[in-house]
């Protein structure tokens, strides 16, 4: 009963902040889909939920996503999905979990410095580069891209609608890689099918509250998503690594 009530409150409450901030799900539910699952099934269904939540959405915001940036992001993501799936298929749990806090905090620690980033066609490339990397290996594409437009001043129009567009495309591709070299397993999608209807209230809640946002707010509830998520995982690693 408990790993139930898990799981239902880590997809709803990751499908809220995917809706209302357009990175929120990989970030919020990757790590916690890790104490219930095995990583690559974790990983997996992080992806599928991911997909389907950026296919609702994608038609709403599409007149905000920036066309130029997108298509640079995506070229350099082609180039770091095979260095992802080297990770994916050789790192273990422990290594998993820790590689997610670190990036997190990491990550963090940067926006809280508030660097500043001007947009360029080569930074775009590098962005979706790494974002290739790190979706095809743990299944969270949104660090990189949430440092570099936060640094940029990019809207949180532009962000959520460019952000949903680009994970259509680098969650399509990682799936079907990992599904390709490692394979899949029925827990996946019937976890992934049980999950459905909880990400249509989270969807439904989520539009709610990006209406009701402002950008301070909206700054806010990033820096405390990441810096729980990050420490969280930060002590459970290390708290696996002391007693293994």
């Amino acid at each position: 009963m408990g790993t139930i009530i898990a799981f239902i409150s880590i997809i709803v409450v990751a499908s809220i902040f995917q809706t209302s901030t357009g990175f929120g799900f990989s970030i919020m539910a990757t790590p916690f889909l890790l104490l219930l699952f095995l990583p690559q099934d974790a990983i997996q269904i992080n992806i599928i939920l991911s997909l389907i939540i950026s296919m609702a959405l994608i038609w709403k915001v599409r007149v905000d996503v920036d066309i130029k940036l997108l298509k640079r992001m995506i070229i350099g993501s082609i180039l770091g999905v095979p260095i992802g799936i080297i990770i994916y298929m050789t790192v273990d749990i422990l290594i998993f979990k820790l590689m997610i806090s670190i990036i997190l905090l990491l990550l963090t620690l940067l926006l809280l410095c508030r660097v500043k980033m001007t947009p360029t066609p080569k930074r775009d490339y590098f962005v979706g580069w790494t974002s290739g990397i790190l979706t095809t290996s743990i299944g969270m594409p949104g660090p990189p891209l949430l440092l570099y437009f936060t640094g940029a001043k990019i809207t949180k129009e532009k962000l959520r609608a460019t952000t949903l567009a680009f994970f259509l495309f680098i969650y399509s591709i990682s799936l079907i890689t990992q599904i390709t070299f490692s394979g899949t397993t029925t827990t996946v999608w019937l976890s992934s099918l049980y999950a459905l209807l909880l990400v249509i209230i989270g969807l439904g809640l989520g539009q709610y509250l990006f209406k009701k946002m402002n950008q301070q707010i909206f700054t806010v509830i990033t820096y405390v998503l990441l810096l729980i998520t990050g420490i969280y995982l930060l002590l459970d690693s290390m708290i696996s690594m002391i007693t293994t």
